[in-house]
């Protein structure tokens, strides 16, 4: 049965990582940036483990800002993907301007937040 299962999850992982490789290049640099903002927000929450949180609005304004631009940065990446048909009628450039605007917006808050 373990030969089963790890056959099982090789075939998986090489189904996932053939069907990654037809990605679009855009697609993975936005993907690539999701995973920056999500390792920093877990960088600030070992620091903050490790540390202490002192100032702690701006410990919750780091994270915060990292997981609302992972967000929005997840949003952005299903209106630009071309396979998605709910989207077809968006210009990428309007999605990405959309993108900046909200990332404002987001960062403009967290800074009210910080004080």
């Amino acid at each position: 049965m373990a030969r089963t299962t790890s056959k099982d999850a090789q075939a998986l992982i090489q189904s996932l990582r053939s069907a990654y490789a037809a990605t679009p290049t855009n697609l993975k640099i936005i993907d690539l940036y999701v995973v920056f903002a999500i390792l920093t927000a877990v960088i600030q929450v070992v620091y903050m483990a490790l540390v202490g949180s002192f100032p702690f609005n701006s410990f919750l304004s780091g994270v915060l800002s990292c997981v609302g631009t992972a967000v929005l940065a997840v949003c952005l990446r299903i209106q630009v993907n071309k396979e998605n048909k709910e989207f077809k009628d968006l210009a990428p450039e309007r999605a990405f301007a959309d993108f900046v605007l909200c990332n404002l917006v987001l960062h403009l808050v967290i800074m009210n937040f910080l004080g």
